[in-house]
């Protein structure tokens, strides 16, 4: 068995296996392709299931079509969870009991395994007046606050992590503060953060004039818009976030515009939803469809069109077997039926086909096959209109949506006669983890992103041996070229892509795609910020519905540096060093508000290698009844900070622990627990340790070998930042916020 091939198994088995107490349930993909499509098939009449589950069966289990992992994990289950990964929760009330109404709300769908977005413009700025109370408000931010901590506490109560999207209007008054949140390495880390630009914020920003902060419709103050951009910007540039949501676009050719305004995306940006929106997704494998790679290759476009049509009907199935985590949610997917059927595998399907990713040539293919999939995915839900019925909320006028002008007439003279069974069709969503799955092929619409890298195994003995992982269109090129060196200009990667690269494919494939895509535009870290700014002002005039760039930086750390070799070293230092005699360190005084005594927490540290590190930790009070499980606690983390030098998850793994009996509000900020608050202690002793340098010198050259971000599940210093989401190249953990 290659690496690869246990690579996939060790996913499925992690992630979307069904094993029950006593062992039963998928003993392999196969059977797991054998439950999805039978329970998908459900939902057809008697007399169809039967060859329906045969078609479905065969496109899951052959990788053609990946349904997403919600779908692969629950269905046929009978578990207490949603098949939908993409949610939007509803508007938010500007009051107190409506705020935490909604709060609960998005617990409750996280708890089922939706990621969600919200849109917090509507609550009203920091310092307003509340009548009625005499109190100011504490603003959208404070609330946003409430949301990350439920989010890290329902993470804490189950395997799977939560995944939020935060939106603010470009003219809320709270919205430099919002821009500037991420800048705080401690806040919002459960969010994913964007900001709601309007097409009359990009004309102003244009004419170089004033912009209006309103609320409510009344202008508190006014700001110049060049000043608003830059400070976006900056943000963007420093530490990743907030991305931007061309929102005026997004409603003006959403399919659905006349029923629904839209405010807020998923997580990963590739569903704009209206309120108690939601989505299910799935991708066609692109890699699977090319024959004759590396020869004379070419992507079986008929076999195309056939997959496409079978992954409409499997996903409008999905609607009427999933469970809902609310009812709100469940009248919204059903009166408009939208799916997001997607891509993977692109990079490697060019590749395959001797293309280069983001030449013209690329362009002209990406559209070619993402025109085949818009048209049969029309023509699929039209027929099933005529089969079963449109969708209840179908008007003709959706024929003058401009996603349904490029089709051609025999498509649009069928969606006329009939409807359509589906509101909108298409979307392009990260695929992190199935792509793996799949054989590590190429994720969504993103570019390869390393060729080969080292992968750390962790044995029985606790001993590790490596292996090498590469993408699947470089074995299938050794297996094809053998020793043959494969050629630098057709083998290019998320690091050697210019920005333009990047934005280019990502407008060509929006054109054709009805709602969004997660895609995020890789920069270098010397990019200058001139040439950074204008990859979204390009990004706007070439259409696209919303921007994500990933710029190395202090923050959320370093893109993955690929040497000569093009192997990655991902290793931690795991000796023990030494203590010695003295130690200078910094004592903290903790008063949780529910002890009569004070907490001490006391952290040494040691300077190795010309910086300073922590070294050891304890933890003194009066109060004796802690003292058993300080003890142990300050033992342990002393452990892990002697053996190894990066040690932000210790500070992240405390922060996400809560306490049964509530947490307590410290400094205008719900801590969850004790520990949380001991975490925050640890999380700042940390960020006292790290040198204030210059953007110019805070990042060793591009070409140096460096680690890593760690892993908050497995603790290997290996996450990257693909389509927008975390993702662990030792475990396979992938986290959307």
């Amino acid at each position: 068995m290659s690496f690869e091939v246990a690579l996939a198994e060790e996913i499925w088995t992690k992630k979307y296996r069904f094993k029950t107490d006593d062992g039963s349930g998928d003993q392999s993909f196969s059977e797991t392709a054998e439950r999805v499509a039978r329970a998908v098939a459900d939902a057809e009449a008697p007399e169809l299931r039967g060859d329906w589950y045969g078609r479905f069966r065969d496109a899951i289990a052959e990788m053609r079509f990946i349904p997403a992992g919600r779908v692969l994990a629950g269905a046929g289950t009978d578990r207490n969870v949603t098949l939908f990964n993409c949610f939007v929760m509803g508007t938010i009330p500007d009051s107190l009991e409506g705020i935490f109404d909604h709060l609960k709300q998005a617990a409750v769908t996280m708890q089922q395994g939706g990621g969600v977005g919200m849109d917090f413009s509507t609550i009203r700025q920091l310092g307003s007046p509340v009548k009625g109370v005499g109190a100011d408000a504490s603003g959208p931010l404070s609330f946003m606050d409430c949301w990350d901590s439920m989010c890290r506490t329902v993470h804490s109560a189950g395997q799977r992590r939560g995944a939020m999207m935060g939106c603010l209007r470009i003219d809320h008054p709270d919205i430099e503060a919002f821009i500037d949140a991420k800048r705080d390495p401690a806040r919002f880390r459960n969010f994913n953060l964007s900001v709601l630009v309007t097409d009359a914020f990009m004309a102003a920003l244009g004419a170089d004039n004033d912009w209006p902060l309103l609320f409510d419709g009344k202008t508190i103050r006014t700001v110049r818009a060049r000043d608003l951009w830059e400070r976006l910007m900056h943000a963007t540039y420093d530490v990743a976030e907030p991305g931007v949501i061309f929102v005026d676009r997004v409603n003006a050719a959403n399919n659905l515009a006349f029923c629904e305004t839209i405010s807020a995306s998923n997580p990963c940006g590739e569903q704009m939803l209206p309120p108690y929106g939601a989505c299910l997704l799935g991708s066609i494998n692109l890699a699977s469809l090319v024959e004759h790679p590396f020869d004379s290759g070419t992507l079986n476009e008929s076999e195309l069109a056939s997959v496409t049509r079978t992954a409409v009907r499997l996903l409008d199935n999905v609607i009427d077997i999933s469970r809902y985590p609310l009812p709100e949610q469940e009248e919204e997917a059903k009166a408009k039926r939208r799916i997001g059927l997607g891509i993977t595998g692109l990079a490697d399907a060019l590749l395959f086909c001797g293309v280069t990713y983001g030449s013209a040539e690329a362009v002209e293919l990406t559209q070619q096959w993402l025109g085949i999939i818009k048209r049969e995915a029309y023509r699929a839900s039209a027929l099933l209109a005529k089969e079963k019925a449109p969708f209840s909320l179908y008007d003709p006028c959706m024929l003058d949506s401009p996603n349904l002008a490029q089709l051609d007439e025999e498509t649009l003279g069928l969606i006329a006669e009939h409807g359509l069974r589906n509101g909108c069709l298409t979307s392009i969503a990260p695929t992190g983890t199935t792509s793996l799955l799949a054989g590590n092929i190429s994720s969504g619409i993103e570019p390869v992103f390393a060729y080969s890298y080292t992968r750390k195994i962790l044995q029985p003995d606790g001993s590790k041996r490596e292996e090498k992982v590469e993408d699947y269109a470089m074995r299938v090129w050794r297996q094809v070229k053998g020793d043959e060196p494969p050629p630098a200009d057709l083998f290019v990667s998320a690091q050697t892509l210019s920005p333009s690269d990047h934005l280019t494919m990502q407008a060509a494939a929006q054109a054709l795609i009805d709602s969004s895509i997660s895609k995020t535009v890789n920069c270098p870290e010397d990019i200058g910020f001139e040439a950074f700014a204008d990859i979204y002002v390009e990004g706007y005039h070439l259409g696209c519905k919303g921007l994500t760039t990933y710029r190395p930086n202090a923050v959320t750390g370093s893109v993955l540096s690929v040497a000569e070799t093009s192997e990655v070293k991902i290793e931690a230092n795991e000796s023990l060093t030494p203590r010695a005699d003295q130690l200078h360190g910094t004592t903290y005084k903790l008063k949780w508000p529910e002890n009569a005594h004070a907490v001490y927490v006391t952290i040494n540290d040691i300077e190795l290698d010309g910086r300073r590190r922590p070294f050891e930790m304890f933890i003194n009070s009066k109060n004796m009844e802690h003292y058993s499980w300080t003890l142990g606690l300050t033992r342990m983390i002393s452990a892990v900070f002697r053996r190894t030098s990066d040690v932000a998850f210790v500070a992240e793994e405390l922060k996400a622990v809560f306490d049964p009996r509530g947490g307590a509000w410290m400094q205008g900020r719900y801590v969850p627990s004790l520990l949380a608050a001991i975490g925050d202690i640890v999380d700042r002793h940390i960020g006292g340790l790290v040198p204030q340098q210059s953007p110019a010198t805070a990042f060793v050259s591009q070409s140096a070998e460096r680690l890593l971000p760690q892993c908050p599940q497995c603790g290997a210093s290996a996450l990257i930042k693909v389509e927008g989401c975390n993702n662990c190249l030792e475990c396979g953990y992938s986290k959307c916020g």
